[in-house]
């Protein structure tokens, strides 16, 4: 298990559980270390398991807890509650934009339609893992027709600075602190210190957020 990408799977169809966990098992960076029929349930048994998973992937249609609704919606806010660390993938039969938006507003770092191809479902894993969100063109999209088309009536509330724009930009073009810090000439801690600056002037949670606030203020164009 030792430098494997620790994967946990919130599902309630056992059928596709299955298939999930069989179509991991092609890539030796993955390891499952978590599993759960449904959402409600799901911190209580991570706080008993030896092992926490990096990434969680997340089916949005939940069984309720007894007649409450409990979705992954509510799972992705829990796990960001209770386990921080936790990259959130939620998957989805749904393709609705403002399913996906909303989702990603609320904390998770990436959206997968679960037609997607095997290589997408690897590269969104490693990407959430590894670049902090996962921003396909179907999310983009998303992003873009229900929060962008508002920008040119919206007034930037927070000032950022011009290294924070140029680092702001290039994390919405998916590359990693270290990437960045090549392009830039500067440190991965350079990096890393304008990119939490940021979380904390747009209010956002993850990566993911910092590419929603961007895209909401039209302060990037990644057609």
């Amino acid at each position: 298990m030792e430098g494997k990408i620790k994967l946990g799977i919130v599902e309630d169809q056992s059928l596709f559980r299955e298939g999930i966990k069989a179509l991991l098992k092609n890539w030796d960076c993955f390891t499952v270390v978590f599993e759960s029929p449904d959402g409600f349930s799901v911190i209580d048994r991570l706080k008993q398991s030896p092992v926490v998973p990096d990434v969680m992937l997340v089916d949005l249609s939940l069984p309720p807890q007894l007649k409450k609704e409990y979705t992954g919606l509510h799972v992705t806010l829990a796990l960001l509650e209770h386990f921080p660390a936790i990259r959130i993938l939620i998957l989805s039969v749904h393709d609705d934009e403002n399913f996906i938006s909303e989702l990603i507003k609320h904390g998770a770092h990436g959206y997968l339609v679960k037609d997607a191809d095997p290589e997408e479902v690897y590269e969104a894993i490693l990407s959430v893992y590894t670049k902090g969100s996962y921003v396909n063109a179907r999310t983009l999209s998303a992003l873009q027709n229900t929060m962008g088309r508002k920008a040119k009536t919206r007034k930037l509330l927070v000032k950022l600075s011009r290294r924070e724009l140029e680092i702001l930009q290039l994390t919405c073009q998916q590359l990693t602190a270290e990437e960045i810090g090549k392009r830039l000439f500067i440190s991965v801690k350079t990096v890393n210190g304008h990119r939490n600056n940021l979380l904390l002037k747009t209010g956002s949670k993850n990566v993911a957020g910092l590419v929603l606030f961007a895209v909401k203020n039209d302060l990037v164009n990644l057609v």
